[in-house]
């Protein structure tokens, strides 16, 4: 077989096995792959929907009396305490 294969080789051929394999998935890879545009419009709605739950986040650690803004020396504790009233909560 590696005769085969390396006589193939030096002769610039492909075996017949392998060009088969390579045809034969050549168009189910190019028909299941998504368009650029479809692409695109996936990776905007996975976008959105991440700054949406990130925005959620943000105004229940707010209405748990976090304040992002403020120029805190201790911001970790504050942040800490928020969360903690967030998740005792639900």
């Amino acid at each position: 077989m590696l005769g085969i294969s390396a006589a193939a080789f030096m002769a610039g051929t492909i075996p017949l096995a392998c060009a088969q394999g390579t045809d034969a998935a050549a168009p189910a890879a190019s028909a299941a792959k998504p368009s650029k545009a479809e692409l695109k419009a996936e990776h905007k709605a996975a976008r959105k929907q991440a700054r949406a739950k990130k925005n959620a986040e943000l105004k229940k650690l707010e209405d748990a009396g976090y304040q992002p803004a403020a120029n805190d020396p201790n911001y970790p504790n504050k942040l800490q305490e928020a969360q903690k009233k967030v998740g005792a909560s639900q």
